[in-house]
């Protein structure tokens, strides 16, 4: 009941409320990033949904215009080089993820789920089909984002994955959603220009 219907109504009350009162704060971060640097206000890129369809991602622009495209942050050679500095603000307070309310008011996402991964983050998304993890909506956040985040292991992050898939109810979005608070003030788990080991790609 809770998995095939309740979530989604509150998902869509939840992120329609979210951009009504959000709105001043949309609209500051949209003036500070047109001043900051040239390019759009927002950043969109191809990633996988529910089913392993593509659908476009929305986030605020960190990043300079000549970044390479389709490449996870970790992986580039001087990723500081290339995050704006308003950018930078965004990323450690994870103000840019705030365009996915679109995103989840829309139905490509959930609020909790599985981070979205990247259209050609093959060894992640064949590891979450061992555990029916591309089964189900994406998500802002979720139990690999309280766990770790970007110091997981592929392996690791797909089985958190798939561990929330199995036990999706309203305790477990609670702990996801709460705990998700808890890391970003901590900025618990992230890495910028590198991940926990050499096989982890992270997913932003």
């Amino acid at each position: 009941m809770y998995k095939n219907f309740l979530k989604r109504g509150i998902d869509f009350l939840l992120s329609l409320l979210g951009i009504i009162i959000l709105s001043p704060v949309f609209l500051i971060l949209c003036i500070a990033i047109k001043l900051d640097s040239k390019g759009p206000i927002i950043f969109q890129q191809k990633r996988v949904g529910k089913d392993k369809t593509h659908f476009n991602i929305y986030k605020f622009r960190t990043m300079r215009t000549d970044t390479p495209k389709e490449m996870p942050t970790h992986l580039l050679e001087n990723p500081d080089y290339f995050i704006t500095r308003v950018g930078k603000f965004l990323r450690k307070t994870s103000l840019d993820e705030l365009p996915q309310l679109f995103n989840i008011l829309k139905g490509n996402m959930a609020v909790i789920g599985p981070r979205p991964a990247l259209w050609n983050q093959y060894d992640l998304i064949e590891e979450r089909d061992k555990y029916q993890a591309n089964d189900i909506r994406p998500g802002l956040t979720g139990l690999a984002q309280i766990s770790g985040r970007d110091e997981l292991e592929i392996d690791l992050k797909a089985k958190l994955d798939g561990k929330y898939t199995a036990n999706i109810t309203p305790l477990m979005d609670l702990k996801c959603f709460f705990g998700t608070i808890i890391a970003v003030f901590k900025h618990d788990g992230v890495i910028e220009g590198g991940t926990g080991t050499l096989n982890n790609k992270g997913d932003d």
